[in-house]
């Protein structure tokens, strides 16, 4: 109703209908439906769908996000199709520093740990270096490749560089002088990730021909094949301590999709297999172990889908589902308790593990 002249007047229901409408469409912009199961001590496999309120902060990206990189507590660092690198508050919701150097997507991240340095590499071919409070302009570049970059990875001491590309080449590269110091060849040896070993001096690399490959980095040498899975590997992790590692397989409808653990030391032998995705898995982390009782993995897929594995037996312990997010494409760890998760249609999603009533997992932002 209006008031006009000392009379009230009532609005056109047309206006009332139209602000009604406006108001509904703010709040819906803030609901989120998940999907979510877990797995009951009495082992029976529960699914519930979930309406949850939470705070949407300012996009980091305009358009795909491809890759998410935590560089400390606080700050992520995130890159995309729409060409530009951002350090992200993900505490806060605030955009740090938007760093622009590349011509075409961006396709890894890889952060100097304690340092507010990191490398981004994309499909123009090259890989920058840039500092969190330096100039906006790279600190360093590193050109050498002849197609997309798809692996970089930084030494425990930071002074030196690995990457990866299309090309069938691994470089070693001194971060100080940008000098490439060597270069080593394997026929339809397609990088898709690249990873450092902590306090060794091998690399750890997954390909498109199907292989996880462990470089030496003194004369940059294959020193370990590890047995040929039957898809695409399309990435890796390494544990905190550096004796196991994770690769991810490429596929569809269940065939292929999962996550494999191996043993880096003495016998480099297959641990365990974590199977339950039905498309292509693309990102996997160790969690810190002060999340569990048992020491647990999280993989994110291409299917829309995070789980949560026990490391040891290859049970499933949680799966949330984050409905209308398109693939998703990377996975990072952000503290002791939180997840961040690039997604092709939504952005990167903050997940928290809540351990109230038993092991889950909780989206409580998206930016």
């Amino acid at each position: 109703m209006l008031l006009l002249g000392g009379h009230l007047k009532r609005a056109p229901p047309q206006k009332i209908l139209c602000g009604f409408c406006a108001m509904m469409g703010k709040l819906q912009s803030k609901l989120r439906h998940s999907t979510y199961k877990y797995s009951r001590p009495d082992a029976i496999r529960e699914e519930r769908i979930q309406t949850t309120a939470f705070p949407e902060y300012s996009p980091a990206h305009v358009d795909t996000v491809s890759v998410v990189a935590a560089l400390n507590s606080d700050l992520c660092v995130s890159g995309g199709k729409d060409k530009t690198v951002v350090a992200y508050n993900w505490k806060t919701g605030n955009v740090v520093k938007r760093f622009k150097g590349h011509e075409r997507e961006i396709t890894k991240i890889a952060c100097i740990h304690t340092s507010n340095q990191f490398f981004s590499a994309s499909r123009d071919r090259m890989v920058l270096m840039w500092d969190l409070h330096g100039s906006s302009q790279p600190r360093q570049q590193f050109s050498g490749h002849a197609m997309v970059v798809t692996g970089v990875a930084v030494s425990p001491d930071s002074s030196q560089l690995c990457t990866g590309s299309r090309d069938n080449t691994v470089l070693l590269w001194d971060v100080g002088t940008g000098q490439c110091m060597e270069r080593a060849s394997v026929s339809r040896n397609l990088v898709t990730h690249l990873c450092w070993v902590p306090r060794e001096p091998y690399v750890l690399q997954t390909s498109e021909d199907k292989t996880i490959r462990l470089w030496d980095s003194r004369g940059l040498q294959v020193a370990h094949i590890f047995p040929t899975k039957q898809h695409i590997q399309t990435y890796c992790a390494v544990s905190e301590d550096g004796h196991r590692c994770i690769s991810c397989s490429s596929g569809f409808g269940g065939e292929g999709c999962e996550a494999t653990l191996w043993d880096l030391r003495q016998t480099r032998n297959r641990i365990c297999e974590y199977k339950g995705h039905f498309q292509t898995v693309a990102s996997c982390v160790f969690l810190p172990r002060t999340l569990a009782l048992m020491p647990v993995i999280a993989t994110s897929s291409h299917d829309c889908k995070v789980k949560i594995w026990n490391q040891d037996t290859g049970a499933c312990l949680f799966t949330l589902s984050l409905d209308g997010s398109g693939p998703l494409t990377s996975l990072a760890v952000g503290d002791t308790i939180s997840l961040l998760c690039a997604s092709f249609s939504r952005g990167i999603h903050l997940l928290r593990v809540d351990r109230s009533r038993g092991l889950e997992l909780r989206e409580v932002a998206a930016f």
